[in-house]
């Protein structure tokens, strides 16, 4: 039996399944819409459709080395027992490999790369038969050059260093030097590597804040502009401090910025060493949890 693209999209609507397993099984059974449908159930995929919907804020954030290229992804799961698990780990960990490997331009072209004779949608589908949980690949970043890579706490936070520099990759001092800037930034969370990376609208902005907030400020409001203007300038050199990973005061070292720190590997190494850019994926952050109230929940069902 004949199928058209409008039967298609209705078994997308039946089943919320996406359009090439709605395609496939409507091939498998000759078009016939019910035994699609069943089959799709058989597969699994209408239930996993279902559950597509429920919040994924636990997971882990995987990130690798291999040679000059680093790689660090995010994988979201319901629930941190599922995300704890080894196929779940072993998961992530194959798919930070593909990204490596074949180098995805975004996350709807790394569930289209295969491997092993299985795309990694595929792979995240076998995975959810298994488990029968929500997974979701949320976001990665790839970096070619000399990789520092660290994770911290199992799998929360995830860090890639990207070093300009002649030395080695695999120099043993540069290597230390790249984990300690690492475990900084997933300490500290800087938002930008240097005051030269923060965007000019960003300090507009945060100057209109701080000014506004001395105008409420009764001490402050009659102070003349050219002395509002020095402070503003104080307070934006502190927002650097904090924002910035170069500016930022060395957990290590309280006496050394990271800036210095970097200088002073640059020297031991007898080498230019700066740092070029960094990325740290949190597991779950931006992620709205779904908060349940059970005691409200079993006292609506006795009512």
């Amino acid at each position: 039996m004949a199928f058209t693209a409008k039967d298609v999209q209705a078994l997308r609507e039946k089943t919320g399944c996406g359009m090439m397993d709605c395609k496939k099984a409507l091939t498998e059974c000759d078009g016939n819409m019910e035994a699609a449908v069943d089959f799709l159930r058989e597969k699994g995929l209408a239930s996993q459709a279902k559950k597509a919907g429920r919040v994924a804020a636990e997971g882990t954030v995987c990130a690798i080395v291999d040679g000059t290229v680093g790689a660090v992804l995010e994988m979201n799961a319901e629930t941190d027992f599922v995300s704890n698990g080894e196929p779940f780990k072993a998961l992530a960990q194959k798919v930070t490999e593909i990204v490596i490997e074949q180098n995805p331009a975004d996350v709807d072209a790394l569930n289209k790369c295969t491997k092993d004779g299985q795309t990694v949608e595929e792979m995240v589908q076998e995975l959810f038969l298994a488990i029968r949980e929500n997974i979701k690949i949320r976001r990665f970043a790839r970096f070619e050059g000399k990789i520092v890579s660290y994770v911290h706490g199992g799998g929360k936070i995830g860090v890639l260093v990207n070093f300009d520099t002649d030395v080695a990759a695999d120099n043993a001092e540069l290597v230390a030097a790249g984990k300690n800037i690492a475990m900084q930034i997933a300490a500290m969370n800087p938002a930008y590597l240097d005051p030269a990376s923060v965007p000019a609208e960003v300090i507009e902005k945060e100057k209109e804040i701080l000014i506004a907030q001395m105008k409420e400020d009764p001490k402050m409001a009659n102070k003349p502009d050219m002395v509002l203007a020095k402070i503003v300038e104080g307070k934006i050199s502190k927002y650097y401090k904090e924002n910035c990973l170069v500016e930022q005061q060395y957990v290590i070292d309280g006496d050394l910025t990271v800036g210095k720190y970097i200088e002073s590997v640059a020297k031991n190494l007898g080498a230019d060493v700066k740092i070029a850019s960094f990325v740290r994926f949190e597991k779950g952050e931006g992620i709205e949890k779904r908060v349940d109230d059970f005691a409200n929940e079993v006292a609506g069902m006795i009512k």
